[in-house]
């Protein structure tokens, strides 16, 4: 096999999962548009995400700036040499990476050193198995952590909040995938996929829930009754009112794929394996003389391109109301917004993630942060000519994971706005109506969209945690996104919450 050639290939496959949405993909979402109310938080969210796939097509960036832990899945006919296809794609990872198609995101568990380049124990996730055919096929998928963080694993028999008994049968299975979406609310980038493994331990199961994922969006299972079931769910969830980014909406759920194996007598696992709107996943068929592409999967039919879309929402006319802020943002100026409101933002603003909340705990911020605006978000950077930092991506990451920090923070260095997305928890409510703050939920995933409001990188500080964990201080001009929790003790996430909760509960009763 020519290696060259070879890595080529996968840099090629690496970049379009990163950049472009397959076509089945696309025409779910397109789906997902066509049934949501005009004028909603969740057709706003859509129009985004509209937007942000035709950006980053065009721009050949990343769709979303996690670009997750990448996971191939390579079939080789008998004979050919493994251990080149495993060092070609490591070569690859490392170029793509380099190039800003990746963003760096392998850390080393015990020391949180950002190994820089995809690469490291373990990492990237790489599982062959050899079959008859004559080409080689490798399946890549990229999982963001907010969408791998909404993965759960149940075993049943169980008790389900809203839902009751969970037994170990069919009836039991389809509580629990109903549980799973709810459990997801928005913190996932709904509306999502998901992908369900029935049987197996704890670990293969997960391993046949990813394997769903890499199923079209619209094939059929060959098993009569998982048909059935899969079609149920998807129906079923999408009375959830959850929505796009859990604003409320038609659009929760866009795919449920389930497969099933054997279990020993003991263990009934049911693992759900969530993926975000964001649903990059490929394929390719290689030549294995040559190492050449001879065939892209999830080709087949309508590709939506979405422009026409975004030709009429720019002709439409919108009432509604934005505010606009400038920071540093005062107090009394937060304490008129209220949950639903559209802000938009110019001035500075400053990125911080877990290793930046969990530094400020105990020690000093490298800048004044008094009135300043945090961003929960890990931007894909690179270099221009000049040696100066661009942004290549930068949407909002899952803000829950600062709960335990955010409130005591926003209190001691006397930050007013925290921009996310999923939302928070009532610390973080009660610190807001305390100290007079607001969170606002940006739009997961649309990291072309958000990365061309920024119009300048101003600086870097704490740069030892990596360059998805940095504090970078970007300039921005008009960065949209709506007030979800307010400084009077309101809060959208919760409300949904609840409501969806209600409505999960209605489908207690046995269907199957």
């Amino acid at each position: 096999m020519n290696i060259q050639t070879l890595e080529k290939s996968l840099y090629d496959l690496i970049t379009q999962t990163s950049t472009n949405l397959p076509k089945d993909v696309r025409r779910a979402i397109k789906k997902a548009k066509e049934a949501e109310n005009a004028g909603t938080r969740a057709a706003m969210s859509l129009d985004t995400i509209s937007t942000n796939i035709i950006m980053a097509e065009d721009n050949v960036s990343p769709i979303c700036q996690d670009t997750g832990l990448p996971t191939f899945k390579i079939y080789t006919p008998v004979g050919v040499n493994q251990l080149e296809i495993k060092e070609a794609i490591k070569k690859a990872i490392n170029d793509t990476s380099a190039d800003a198609k990746l963003r760096p995101n392998a850390v080393d568990s015990l020391t949180g050193a950002n190994s820089g380049n995809n690469l490291g124990e373990g990492l990237p996730v790489m599982k062959f198995e050899q079959w008859e055919k004559d080409y080689i096929t490798i399946k890549l998928i990229l999982k963001g952590g907010g969408c791998e963080n909404k993965n759960i694993q149940y075993s049943l028999p169980c008790e389900l909040e809203g839902l009751g008994r969970a037994g170990r049968d069919l009836d039991g299975i389809r509580k629990c995938i109903l549980h799973s979406v709810y459990q997801a609310q928005g913190q996932g980038c709904s509306a999502g996929f998901i992908g369900v493994g029935i049987g197996g331990d704890r670990s293969s199961g997960y391993d046949l829930a990813k394997e769903q994922l890499f199923r079209h969006v619209e094939d059929t299972n060959p098993n009569t009754d998982l048909a059935k079931l899969e079609e149920y769910v998807v129906k079923t969830a999408n009375t959830f009112g959850i929505g796009t980014m859990g604003f409320g909406g038609e659009a929760t759920l866009l795919g449920c794929k389930i497969g099933v194996m054997h279990r020993i007598p003991a263990s009934f696992y049911v693992s759900v394996a969530y993926n975000c709107w964001a649903y990059r996943r490929m394929a390719v068929d290689i030549d294995p003389q040559t190492g050449e592409i001879i065939n892209w999967h999830y080709q087949e039919g309508e590709k939506i391109t979405f422009k026409e879309d975004e030709v009429a929402a720019t002709t439409e006319d919108t009432t509604t109301d934005v505010v606009e802020l400038t920071a540093p943002i005062s107090e009394e100026q937060i304490r008129a917004l209220k949950v639903g409101d559209v802000v938009s933002i110019t001035g500075r603003m400053y990125t911080g993630r877990d290793a930046i909340h969990h530094h400020l705990m105990s020690h000093d911020a490298p800048v004044d942060l008094n009135g300043q605006v945090i961003y929960h978000c890990g931007p894909v950077m690179a270099k221009d000519e000049e040696g100066n930092w661009t942004v290549k991506a930068a949407g909002p990451t899952t803000s829950i994971r600062e709960e335990p920090y955010q409130g005591d923070i926003m209190k001691k260095f006397g930050i007013r706005a925290v921009i996310g997305k999923g939302g928070m928890g009532p610390k973080t409510l009660a610190a807001l109506e305390e100290h007079g703050g607001v969170y606002l939920n940006a739009i997961g995933g649309a990291a072309q969209y958000y990365a061309d409001c920024i119009k300048g990188v101003d600086g870097v500080d704490l740069m030892e945690f990596g360059v998805p964990e940095a504090m970078w201080h970007l300039n921005v001009e008009k960065f949209t996104a709506v007030v979800t929790m307010d400084s009077h003790g309101n809060s959208l996430h919760a409300d949904v919450d609840k409501s969806s909760l209600e409505k999960l509960a209605l489908h207690a009763e046995r269907v199957f």
